[in-house]
């Protein structure tokens, strides 16, 4: 019944670092490009990945240089940031967008997805809570599945949102507003990096 715990714990404290953080974004923005099932699909594969290598490292990922992870997440959040800047600043047509999204085949929408979100999380506090969660309770399995699926409910709700979102909102807008959370989660990085 110990592992019921820890499932409830990790599923709990991951929901809350999640609910705020980038993932929301990033899924929100992957679903104003492909359809809701393949984003689902490789958010929560690329999830699924990051919570099997957090809860066999356990504690290990502590042991990274802490500027050195910090440095890396910075750099692709600053990348993220100017390819969604630069896309809200291009004028799709949204017959164009459309088209994009019924057109791109489901393998790709899903590995697109799963390669965004696998780079964007690794190394994220949801993996390196996963590993302390771990590294502390003890039961990975029970706190791998629950940070797993609290970051697949996170994701859930942003294609969800996504969708209402896209009725409401023209895409460049998601697209810019993305652009610049990104462009804070980079500064927060480099912040830490530098504070060290």
């Amino acid at each position: 019944m110990h592992w019921l715990i820890d499932f409830a714990i990790a599923f709990g404290a991951i929901l809350i670092v999640e609910l705020p953080d980038k993932t929301l974004v990033a899924s929100l923005v992957l679903s104003t490009r492909y359809k809701s099932r393949p984003v689902l699909v490789g958010v929560a594969s690329a999830f699924a990945v990051q919570c099997v290598i957090a809860a066999t490292a356990g504690g290990l990922l502590h042991l990274l240089p802490h500027r050195v992870l910090t440095g890396a997440v910075a750099a692709l959040f600053l990348f993220g940031a100017g390819l969604l800047i630069r896309e809200s600043l291009a004028d799709p047509d949204a017959v164009e967008l459309a088209e994009h999204r019924e057109n791109t085949t489901f393998r790709k929408a899903a590995l697109t997805s799963f390669g965004i979100i696998f780079a964007a999380e690794w190394g994220d506090a949801s993996q390196l809570a996963t590993a302390a969660l771990v590294a502390r309770l003890g039961y990975p399995v029970a706190v791998g599945v629950g940070a797993w699926l609290a970051l697949v409910t996170v994701a859930a709700i942003a294609v969800v949102a996504g969708r209402v979102v896209l009725r409401r909102v023209p895409v460049k807008m998601v697209h810019r507003v993305a652009g610049i959370a990104f462009a804070a989660f980079s500064v927060v990085a480099i912040v830490e990096t530098v504070r060290g």
